[in-house]
């Protein structure tokens, strides 16, 4: 994945959505260098902080840590009692 000549650097992380007062969040891939509510490349699932529920497609979300996108703390805790990132690195150590 290069764009002009120099790689693109991807996190993960959290962009608001939802009315005021009740957000709502999607958990995207995006360029690090775009704003928080900016631009995605992919859709990886969704946060409701006051109903508590995550919906993760955890074949999207292990494809963009194995391409070496770097999650933001929230959604390394999401990710990490969804069990993914247990996965991840299970995996990357060869089990």
């Amino acid at each position: 994945m290069e764009m002009e000549g120099n790689i693109m650097a991807v996190k993960l992380r959290l962009t608001r959505m939802g009315a005021k007062k009740r957000p709502t969040y999607r958990i995207v891939a995006s360029d690090s260098r775009t704003k928080r509510d900016g631009e995605y490349l992919e859709l990886i699932g969704t946060y409701n902080p006051i109903a508590k529920e995550t919906k993760i497609n955890e074949e999207v979300a292990l494809k963009w840590l194995r391409t070496g996108a770097q999650p933001s703390d929230t959604v390394r805790n999401l990710l990490s009692k969804a069990g993914i990132m247990k996965k991840f690195a299970d995996e990357k150590q060869g089990k």
